[in-house]
């Protein structure tokens, strides 16, 4: 079978078989795509691969160890499946080491970042108004940019403060949601263009009536940020990251954070517990009575 054929099916079954979400079997798809395409593997099928050339094509990407990491999951995902089809006898990817990443620690804005954030969007249009409640909502809710990007407005329960959401595996959840962003969605609402057909439903629409999409939403982040006068590398994902560390700065019990942002493990969520134990720990040492003995 030809790697095209190989890679297709191999979409098809992390589509159906493992219910990856769209953005996930793409990226899946596109890593091994390109590992196809380099000049050293021209002409060879997944049967020909070897441990030695996933480990040269790893070597050769001017890229982070991080990346290199998801590289190597996405090639070791597909050639598990070769050998499940019965396409090779073994894996390549098994004498392969992952690299070594550090802990990752993610971009965090302070209170006062966000402040200036809400504050630089003109509300006096009805974009400006969508536009406040967009960001309030991803921060205000912690949502993920796609569930934010999907919120219909039946999802909203105005008088009991949450939000019903979609998030990853169509999982739902109910989300808390403070009256800061509730009068946001409200204000914007109330001047929500009309919908093109068959999208009724949805809260954020752009000047086309039709749903704002993920790269919309990211533009829309830098864009107030730089007005803002922060210099941050920062993504939507960033007020997710924020307000699970301002909640549980102020006390907010993990597992309760854990819920709300619909993580599967709490381990994931501790990852909010080391910001928070870092900024205190500068805090410390730039004060500390012995520095610079």
């Amino acid at each position: 079978m030809t790697n095209e054929r190989l890679i297709k099916d191999f979409g098809y079954y992390l589509k159906v078989e493992r219910a990856m979400s769209p953005n996930t079997v793409a990226s899946y798809v596109s890593d091994v795509t390109q590992f196809f395409s380099t000049a050293e593997l021209s002409g060879k099928t997944a049967q020909d691969i070897s441990s030695d050339q996933i480990i040269r094509y790893l070597s050769s990407l001017t890229v982070s160890k991080r990346t290199q990491a998801r590289f190597l999951s996405s090639l070791k995902s597909f050639f598990d499946w070769c050998v499940l089809e019965g396409e090779r006898k073994d894996s390549p990817c098994d004498k392969v080491e992952a690299p070594k990443l550090g802990q990752y620690l993610p971009e965090v804005l302070s209170v006062e970042e966000m402040d200036a954030i809400m504050d630089s969007v003109d509300t006096s249009t009805v974009m400006g108004k969508r536009d406040r409640a967009i960001l309030e909502v991803l921060y205000g809710c912690g949502l993920r940019v796609s569930e934010a990007v999907n919120l219909r407005i039946q999802d909203i329960f105005p008088e009991e403060q949450f939000l019903r959401v979609i998030g990853k595996g169509d999982k739902q959840r109910l989300v808390p949601i403070g009256e800061m962003a509730l009068e946001q969605v409200k204000n914007y609402l109330e001047e929500r263009p009309e919908a093109a057909p068959g999208y009724d439903d949805r809260v954020f629409l752009n000047r086309f009536g039709k749903p704002l999409s993920r790269v919309s939403m990211f533009n829309l982040v830098k864009k107030q940020a730089m007005l803002a006068g922060i210099r941050k590398e920062i993504s939507p994902h960033t007020f997710r990251h924020s307000f699970a560390t301002h909640l549980i700065e102020n006390g907010a019990d993990l597992r309760v954070v854990q819920e709300m942002l619909g993580h599967e493990s709490i381990l994931t969520t501790e990852i909010y517990t080391h910001i928070d134990t870092l900024t205190w720990q500068k805090s410390i040492l730039d004060h500390h009575p012995r520095k610079g003995k």
